[in-house]
């Protein structure tokens, strides 16, 4: 590993720990020349998944949109930020399970939609009102109706 203070690529790990829930490695080196330490992290290299969208075109899988769209469901809500963080990792790791390189996002939205029903019913609603684009309230009741059946 190459140093960032002085560039020589001579560095000795120090201290090795578990991060992001055993998702990565933490070390800790120091530089053999100018004896500065820093961080760095290791992750296992996850092959690039590409989004088809509803009209066809692709786009990278991109963590940050369920981030974005679970968040809001859950705005306001008595839902601690880790059962949020631990219902997105789950989404993810789900998708990078698949082994495939392109997925449906209808398949992206159905995972977070059982997800958020098991989190939250509000949320769950709230995901669902926006990702079915429901026009009246007709559905909104039917996709209540299903909540309070179950």
């Amino acid at each position: 590993m190459k140093c960032p203070f002085c560039g020589k690529a001579d560095t000795k790990v120090i201290d090795s720990r578990p991060a992001d829930d055993n998702s990565s490695i933490r070390r800790r080196r120091q530089c053999d020349k100018c004896g500065k330490r820093f961080t760095t992290y290791e992750k296992v290299e996850t092959i690039p998944l590409v989004v088809v969208k509803k009209d066809m075109t692709r786009e990278l899988y991109d963590r940050s949109k369920i981030e974005k769209g679970v968040y809001k469901s859950c705005h306001k809500l008595p839902v601690p930020v880790e059962k949020i963080d631990e219902v997105i990792d789950s989404i993810e790791a789900a998708l990078f399970n698949l082994e495939t390189k392109e997925i449906q996002s209808n398949v992206i939205g159905e995972m977070v939609m059982d997800k958020l029903k098991d989190l939250d019913a509000v949320a769950y609603v709230r995901f669902a009102s926006i990702y079915r684009e429901f026009k009246d309230v007709n559905t909104f009741m039917d996709e209540i109706k299903k909540i309070l059946d179950s």
